[in-house]
């Protein structure tokens, strides 16, 4: 599996811890910035991440900044891209499960580094459940396509 991760300024620190993780698990992944405190713009690194994820050049994507909100809204303006902030485990298996996220999108400001990780963790291993589920991924594309002409 191949991760594309992303922080703007306010998320470069918990995005180092999540690198460490997925270093230690043995999963693949590109860095693509930002690697400073130094203020920045979270729509830059929205971008490419969400990109690379919607060209399936990468599996999932991770984004951070402070909250997770707004670098999440950003990536969610790529067609084929369902972003979604968790702050917990539930909603991080339900999101993939039932919504088939490909981004998570976490907040430096609001989770902590041992939460994040069982949350990227829980994120990574859980499958899309498919089915009925499907239909509702399907009318999400219908949406796109509506309003992406």
């Amino acid at each position: 599996m191949k991760i594309a991760v992303g922080s703007d300024h306010g998320g470069v620190e918990l995005k180092e811890e999540i690198k460490k993780f997925l270093n230690r698990e043995g999963y693949e992944f590109k860095d693509f910035g930002t690697n400073s405190t130094e203020s920045c713009d979270y729509p830059d690194y929205a971008l490419p991440v969400a990109e690379a994820v919607a060209a399936k050049e990468y599996d999932l994507g991770i984004l951070i900044c402070g909250t997770g909100i707004g670098i999440g809204i950003a990536a969610n303006k790529v067609p084929g891209i369902r972003a979604a902030l968790c702050s917990d485990t539930f909603s991080a298996h339900a999101t993939r499960e039932h919504n088939n996220a490909n981004i998570l999108t976490l907040g430096q400001r609001v989770v902590g580094p041992g939460l994040a990780i069982d949350i990227v963790k829980t994120f990574l291993n859980t499958e899309f459940e498919g089915e009925r589920h499907q239909k509702r991924i399907d009318k999400i594309a219908e949406i796109e396509k509506k309003y992406n002409k």
